[in-house]
């Protein structure tokens, strides 16, 4: 009878007892918990660099906005009505954003993705305030890599990310428009094809998609994939809004500082929007400084004086500050509020008969 054949050792293990944890994998040995710990540990100190980063971008606005425009809204808050006026302006842009970011939601989820608001809420906002810091990349690190957190490929969320910068950029754009009347008186009427480009592109919406392509192209960047004509029409209405409900803040300023209130309606909600769109193409300027406030002081000065309207458009950087960290704050508190309880995914109901 011969001899058994003796066992192979099981990955891992050595002959003479467990495997030695300071040995190097051997080539078909998987990375064990040393290799993954090393990893989650690298991970975790560089989003904690990262927040360090984006927390102190963001202080640092907060900051200059405030040291730049509180004297002023210390003095319009004691005007008759001047602090509702500045609560409502505050509360105006924040929902504003929340249209906006329902604007993209819709184009990430796209599909069968699966993306709840209140995660949505999260990367979005933290992904906005990073515009704090100089340069747009960190925007779309950001968003790819919350992306990857929640389950969503890295595809769809470059794909929301572009399609969703055309789109505000062509909505904003538009918005702008409402100031030709004021600006142009009747030349205004010159602007007509740029309204009837952009009803074509919300009749053709693969016009969008057309555009993010080519964008890419002349970028040398990997192409995305198309978002459906149903989500880039209601990803336009949505964005279109939110330009819209946005702008009141501006319009709440600019009455507060002596603008006539009805004029000033279309000046400061397409003066806004024109404004944002010019301080989002400059990249270099963090959130845009000085190029929004120098678009913006053209339209306000039809409907009120130069001082009053560079008081309006210097309230109007530290209103806009305020509401984005106060409505990334809402967000991250709503996400963690929705957060299932630990443990609550890896628990289920087992059958009566299987226990």
């Amino acid at each position: 009878m011969s001899d058994p054949v003796p066992a192979r050792p099981a990955p891992g293990a050595t002959t003479d007892g467990p495997r030695d944890p300071e040995r190097p994998y051997g080539p078909g040995e998987p990375p064990g918990p040393p290799a993954a710990a090393r990893r989650s540990t690298r991970s975790r100190v560089l989003r904690a660099a990262a927040a360090v980063v984006l927390l102190g971008a963001t202080a640092l606005a907060a900051g200059g906005a405030l040291d730049g425009a509180g004297a002023e809204l210390a003095a319009a808050a004691r005007r008759p009505g001047g602090a509702v006026l500045l609560a409502a302006a505050v509360l105006a842009n924040a929902a504003g954003l929340t249209l906006s970011m329902l604007s993209w939601r819709v184009l990430v989820a796209d599909g069968e993705t699966q993306l709840p608001a209140p995660v949505a809420a999260r990367i979005f906002f933290i992904g906005f305030i990073s515009k704090f810091v100089p340069g747009r990349i960190w925007g779309v690190l950001a968003h790819v890599q919350l992306g990857r957190d929640a389950g969503v490929a890295p595809e769809r969320m470059l794909a929301g990310f572009g399609l969703g910068l055309v789109i505000g950029i062509a909505t904003g754009a538009g918005a702008g428009l409402l100031t030709a009347p004021a600006v142009l008186g009747g030349h205004a009427w010159a602007l007509a094809p740029l309204i009837l480009l952009a009803v074509a592109a919300y009749v053709r919406p693969g016009w969008v998609n057309h555009l993010v392509a080519r964008a890419l192209r002349l970028a040398r960047r990997p192409p995305v994939a198309p978002g459906s004509a149903r989500a880039v029409r209601r990803s336009i209405l949505l964005a279109l809004a939110s330009w819209a409900v946005s702008g009141l803040h501006l319009w709440a300023l600019v009455v507060l500082f002596g603008a006539p209130a009805g004029p000033a309606l279309p000046v400061a909600v397409g003066g806004f929007a024109l404004a944002t769109v010019a301080g989002s193409l400059a990249f270099v300027l963090p959130d845009g400084i000085g190029a929004r406030e120098l678009v913006l002081l053209a339209p306000l000065t039809a409907v009120m004086p130069l001082t009053a309207a560079t008081a309006a458009v210097i309230a109007s950087r530290l209103v806009c500050v305020l509401s984005e960290v106060a409505a990334t704050g809402a967000a991250l508190l709503w996400a963690k509020l929705a957060a299932p309880a630990p443990g609550a995914l890896s628990r289920t109901t087992v059958p009566e008969g299987v226990r």
